[in-house]
């Protein structure tokens, strides 16, 4: 996934005089270095040599910036300026900002820093302000503060244009499933591309026999095991899948489609076959063919979920995320267990860049549907989680954000719980996590969660106040 396009700008004093007999060697020194080491971080950096003064200078600038598509801007001060220069540079460039000074004594920065901050506060113009060296000692918290930022700038960016595949509709009853496509359209700038789940069947039978053996073999070769049964898993239910699977990736392809849901209960599962093959590998960075780039996926069709996948793969640079049910909670382990109800990523069975590392670990099971065919059990490698969940209330949009850490859970505590779900084993997270249980059950409002491996919490944050929705902190002590 292409990195955040960020834009600098370094705004120097543009009166002749004190610019030639003092600003300049303040200045120039400094522009360099902010160059230099925001093209050390994990950005698609673009600049200009030159500081930029008179108003002209400005406006030809941000302009160079705006053609390349940068999606946040750094206004760059490291001296005094005129700080109606900032913002005019700042509103002509219209996107997310960060001010970026230092603690220098004799820069006058922090006067040019306040001047336009509190400028930009009197028009209402949102901006995280910095006031750090790049060469100093807590020359890191320039990176920890604007990363997230860039990242949430671009997440932002990107979601508009984009197009939902909406593979049937409701699933099961689930209400909160359902989403408004003109909502989508207004607030997120979303269209939505509505498919019948039966286009995925029909094109299924079109999808040439050499490339259904191809994934055949290849999960063949590769998975701990295919349990066959000779009753709802035979080898011509799991082609079948595998069929649904390649035919859901074309037709994605053809209609340009950048995420989807699809409803598969109870038509697909229940008289054709699940389609838990495809929730496995479409959000995955991989499959037979090789390397790609993962396609968000939300089972049952639920539209909110796939739109926080969304978000969640932009703002963690492109991997791949979990959609998880809220099946049970330990209160007293703090501990929750999170399973799907027939496929997860399988990137997570090992969070490992190797497939065969992860698909090692997954044992490819008989569905519990009356259609048959199979399901991909594991248990989630452990490491750290960001989860989130945007959801409405009274047509308002907010977004549930917490962390915590996958974990193994310990074997008595797994077994009593392969007990209790009988027959019906699922791929499952098991996610410690330190919620406050009250808040979690009064507010969270939905059946079904994501999570993306990582700490990614900050970048929410900066989301939901670029979208203008409310960020509801599940963590203790979180706010």
């Amino acid at each position: 996934m292409n990195p955040p396009k960020v834009g600098l700008i370094t705004f120097g004093d543009d009166r002749t005089h004190e610019w030639e007999n003092y600003f300049r060697g303040l200045t120039v020194p400094r522009h360099q270095k902010a160059i230099e080491y925001f093209r050390r971080l994990p950005i698609e950096l673009h600049a200009l040599d030159e500081v930029a003064r008179p108003k002209e200078q400005i406006d030809q600038q941000v302009d160079e910036l705006k053609a390349a598509g940068v999606e946040s801007f750094i206004a760059h001060i490291p001296c005094w300026t005129s700080p109606n220069l900032v913002v005019r540079g700042v509103q002509r460039m219209d996107v997310p900002t960060v001010l970026v000074s230092n603690k220098e004594p004799g820069t006058h920065g922090s006067v040019g820093l306040f001047g336009a901050a509190g400028a930009l506060d009197q028009i209402g113009k949102p901006h995280l302000r910095i006031r750090e060296d790049f060469d100093g000692p807590h020359a890191g918290d320039i990176q920890r503060q604007t990363l997230p930022l860039f990242r949430a700038a671009s997440a932002v960016a990107r979601l508009r244009g984009k197009v939902f595949g909406l593979y049937g509709g409701r699933s099961l009853g689930i209400d909160t499933g359902t989403f408004d496509p003109m909502q989508w359209r207004r607030q997120f700038q979303v269209d939505v591309e509505h498919i019948d789940q039966l286009e995925i069947v029909r094109r299924a039978d079109l999808v040439s026999d050499e490339k259904a053996e191809q994934m055949v073999s290849w999960l063949a070769d590769n998975v701990h095991s295919i349990a066959y049964d000779d009753q709802g898993l035979t080898p011509a239910k799991l082609e079948h899948q595998v069929r649904c699977y390649l035919a859901t990736k074309k037709i994605n392809a053809e209609k340009g489609l950048d995420f989807v849901g699809v409803k598969c209960h109870p038509e697909l599962s229940g008289h054709y076959v699940p389609q838990c093959i495809t929730a496995a590998f479409m959000p995955g960075p991989y499959d037979a063919e090789g390397e790609k780039e993962p396609t968000m996926m939300a089972c049952e069709a639920d539209g909110d979920a796939a739109l926080t996948m969304e978000l969640l793969k932009s703002v963690s640079g492109g991997k791949s995320v979990l959609f998880m049910d809220v099946s049970y909670i330990d209160d007293e382990a703090l501990t929750f267990y999170l399973p799907n109800c027939g496929a997860i990523s399988t990137w997570y069975a090992s969070r490992s860049d190797d497939p065969a590392a992860n698909l090692r670990k997954v044992e490819v099971r008989p569905a519990m549907r009356a259609g048959g065919g199979a399901i991909t059990y594991f248990t989630c490698a452990p490491g750290p989680l960001t989860l989130a969940r945007l959801y409405r209330k009274a047509g308002e949009y907010q977004m549930a954000i917490m962390t915590g850490d996958v974990i193994d859970l310990p074997q008595g505590k797994y077994e009593r719980f392969v007990e209790a779900r009988g027959k019906h084993q699922l791929p499952t997270v098991f996610v410690k996590a330190t919620v406050d249980l009250e808040t979690f059950t009064g507010e969270f409002a939905s059946n079904h969660i994501l999570g993306v491996a990582g700490a990614y919490v900050d970048e929410l944050v900066h989301v939901c106040r670029l979208l203008d929705i409310p960020a509801v902190f599940m963590n203790r002590g979180e706010e």
